[in-house]
């Protein structure tokens, strides 16, 4: 089967298999307060400053910030569906090198530092510190249970980053004036929403597919070292 065509199924079905665990709506905020984090991030490299960041119920957010010359506005606006697609790519590279401690690790202190420095709004920092003391528990009582916790956490925000970026996509086709980032990069520069939209759109696509060649890889590699083992017992 095409690996695209792969990709895009295996997404579609797992979007829809994860709706069905108990409050795994409230684990989708994590896509969001990566895409924000990267915003804020991005912002104090290119020596900006962040205001605040305010998370929400319905799985969206804002970071405001200021920055002294405009140009540089166009690599915040890239940040956030970019290292949002970036990060659950990693996600999946940790797990496959058998690091999920340390991908909730990351994970927490990312959750951390937002709601210390940057968060505010009653929800926003409700979420940050209810997932923070989940993932310390976690980390501490439940090392048995940690890798599939890890993998839920994972794949949802692997989904959501891709979700996200298909929804602003389509937005940027319709409604290019309310295409959020891709809105706001057809202000700061001569490429329309659509472009951009489609951009974030087929990078979170390409980044997906790459997560998942790393997952079944590992699988495939973990059951072709069994089945070597097998064979060498049977000698």
């Amino acid at each position: 089967m095409n690996k695209w065509l792969k990709t895009i199924l295996f997404l579609m079905a797992s979007v829809f298999l994860t709706r069905f665990i108990p409050f795994s709506s409230l684990f989708r905020n994590l896509d969001t307060m990566i895409h924000e984090f990267a915003h804020a991030l991005m912002t104090l490299v290119l020596s900006g400053k962040v205001l605040r960041i305010e998370l929400y119920a319905d799985h969206s957010g804002v970071t405001y910030s200021s920055m002294l010359t405009s140009g540089r506005a166009i690599f915040v606006s890239l940040a956030g569906y970019i290292g949002a697609s970036l990060f659950a790519w990693l996600l999946f590279y940790l797990y496959r090198k058998g690091r999920h401690m340390w991908g909730l690790g990351i994970m927490t202190a990312v959750a951390l530092v937002s709601l210390l420095l940057y968060v505010r709004g009653e929800f926003g920092m409700l979420w940050l510190t209810g997932f923070i003391a989940l993932n310390v528990i976690i980390m501490i009582f439940g090392v048995k249970i940690a890798k599939y916790y890890y993998l839920l956490l994972a794949f949802i925000t692997l989904e959501e980053s891709v979700v996200s970026a298909m929804y602003i996509g389509w937005t940027s086709w319709i409604r290019p004036s309310q295409a959020g980032d891709a809105a706001n990069l057809a202000q700061q520069t001569f490429m329309p929403a659509l472009f951009w939209g489609t951009l974030f759109a087929l990078f979170a696509l390409w980044c997906a597919k790459g997560a998942l060649a790393l997952f079944f890889r590992k699988e495939g590699s973990a059951s072709a070292s069994n089945s070597k083992s097998r064979g060498l017992n049977r000698a």
